[in-house]
């Protein structure tokens, strides 16, 4: 398969009214962005990439801000289609103000009809057009100006496949009565960013069950104070501090600097800089009420919990092998973990909702139901 495209660079107002026009009356248009991150927590957006089919809009981003018409036609009007969206999402809310709708992730589209479910768009578009792109300007200096013609090129065959590729995959979805599992999953990905809150970042630790109630509750206002800080100050996580460190902290509950300096992980700078606000944190784990600390995480390791574990991944391996996809579309560890522990605590199940829950909720109950009746 081969593309023609002409190339319009947009670095002032003029320009990018005229490309929001232009695009304005589409049925679908292919976004994608680049950006620079290393330095920061928030991405720095470098370019923005529109096409409708015909001319590919560069956007440079630094040089000029979304007006009311671009508002327009990312927050509404045609289809968007964006490929492994979550970072890109980021970054164009951040340079628009708003969240982009409607769209189709092709990523996810790609992993309703088979088994890959993080098919990257190189490897996607060698499957469905038959053309390697290059890879050479892959980690370019985005924020470079003026950016060579092999940057702007590259920038282009980001988007350019995608149309041809959403023909191919929608037809596909169609025919399998799928179209709209994908609405579903699309319309999930923004509601997931809006949950990502501070205050649940501790959740994401896959070692919970090694802390008391109390320590859980140290690391989540560790945690929480750290996602807040981080925004603040606009740097890397790991700058601040790392999750195994805050992790260790709450671990040994230190009272003073003394104790936290002897901390497996804790630095003297980070003792100088930080230690006053990490104690302060873990104090107020010290004086939270009983009844209002967090609940004790089962041990993953008991014949209990790793019998209902078995029992929800066999229904989920069993469904995916009847529908040809990866477990992992159907259901994750996360999701199964916490079925478990609400099923151990004997608490309501979190039970999806949807089209994965038309095909796994039920099933997944009676499995646990089974587990308790041999137990």
């Amino acid at each position: 398969m081969t593309v023609d495209y002409a190339l319009q660079w947009v670095d002032d107002a003029e320009t990018l009214a005229a490309a929001a026009a232009a695009l304005a009356d589409a049925d679908i248009i292919a976004v994608d962005t680049e950006f620079f991150r290393e330095t920061s927590f928030f991405p720095v957006p470098a370019l923005i990439q529109l096409t409708a089919g015909e001319t590919v809009y560069l956007v440079d981003p630094q040089a000029v801000e979304a007006d009311e018409g671009m508002r327009r036609l990312l927050s509404g009007g045609p289809l968007k289609l964006i490929h492994a969206c979550s970072e890109d999402l980021e970054v164009l809310a951040m340079w628009s103000g708003v969240e982009l709708a409607p769209m189709v992730d092709t990523q996810i589209a790609e992993s309703l009809l088979g088994t890959d479910t993080a098919i990257g768009y190189r490897r996607l578009v060698q499957a469905r057009c038959g053309v390697d792109i290059p890879k050479e300007e892959t980690r370019s200096n985005w924020l470079e100006r003026p950016l060579s013609p092999a940057q702007l090129d590259y920038a282009a065959l980001d988007v350019v496949f995608l149309l041809p590729i959403w023909e191919q995959q929608r037809a596909a979805l169609v025919a399998r009565s799928r179209l709209d599992w994908l609405a579903e999953e699309c319309a999930t990905i923004s509601g997931a960013r809006e949950a990502a809150v501070p205050e649940r970042w501790y959740l994401r630790h896959r070692q919970l069950w090694r802390l008391t109630p109390r320590q859980i509750e140290a690391y989540r206002q560790l945690a929480a104070w750290r996602e807040r800080e981080v925004r603040r100050r606009d740097t890397p996580r790991g700058w601040l501090a790392k999750d195994g460190v805050l992790f260790a902290v709450a671990e040994a509950m230190p009272k003073n600097r003394y104790e936290l300096a002897a901390v497996e992980g804790v630095t003297p700078s980070l003792v100088k800089r930080e230690g006053d606000a990490l104690l302060e944190r873990v104090k107020a784990a010290h004086q939270c009420e009983e009844s209002e600390l967090p609940p004790a995480v089962p041990m993953p390791t008991t014949p209990a919990f790793k019998r209902r574990m078995k029992a929800l991944k066999q229904v989920v391996n069993d469904e995916a092998q009847t529908l040809e996809l990866a477990p992992e579309r159907l259901a994750n560890r996360a999701e199964m973990e916490a079925l478990t522990s609400a099923n151990l605590a004997t608490d309501a199940l979190p039970l999806p909702g949807g089209w994965r829950g038309e095909r796994l909720a039920e099933r997944w109950r009676a499995a646990l139901a089974e587990v308790e009746a041999d137990a």
